[in-house]
């Protein structure tokens, strides 16, 4: 089950799925403090019989670009397709025309194989490699 959990950012469930890549306590703190007072993010959960499997936290701005800031599945949940669900979920909610994700590399190749254009940069704070995972959501066209 799909379930907004904003809210409940500071349950431990959620702190402890989010520390899998909020190493510093710091980064931590940060990110929860922005899901309490940044109107435009948000955080959803995907729950499986009681259990937190994933998380996927966003924000969308006014011209509708979506930007995946935290996309977490439990370690003994992934590859299984939990991750794609819940882009396509966070897709679903806010309807974008455009997604946008900032990773290391192996989240790009996650996103690489879900459809998303990949472009190495170079994180000018800590000189590191990082990539920019960007999907253009097609709007269906209608039958006439």
């Amino acid at each position: 089950m799909f379930k907004r959990v904003t809210s409940q950012i500071e349950d431990p469930g959620i702190r402890e799925l989010l520390e899998y890549v909020l190493y510093e306590p710091e980064a931590l703190e940060d990110a929860i403090r922005m899901y309490k007072t940044e109107n435009s993010a948000e955080m959803y959960a995907y729950e499986n019989e009681g259990e937190l499997i994933g998380l996927v936290g966003y924000k969308i701005d006014s011209s509708r670009v979506l930007e995946i800031v935290h996309l977490i599945i439990h370690p003994e949940c992934r590859m299984q397709g939990y991750g794609r669900d819940l882009v396509l979920e966070a897709l679903g909610q806010t309807n974008p025309e455009m997604i946008l994700a900032v990773t290391d590399g192996d989240g790009a190749q996650f996103f690489r194989n879900i459809g998303f254009q990949i472009t190495g940069v170079t994180d000018e704070s800590s000189g590191e490699e990082r990539f920019r995972c960007v999907y253009l959501v097609q709007e269906e066209e209608s039958e006439e």
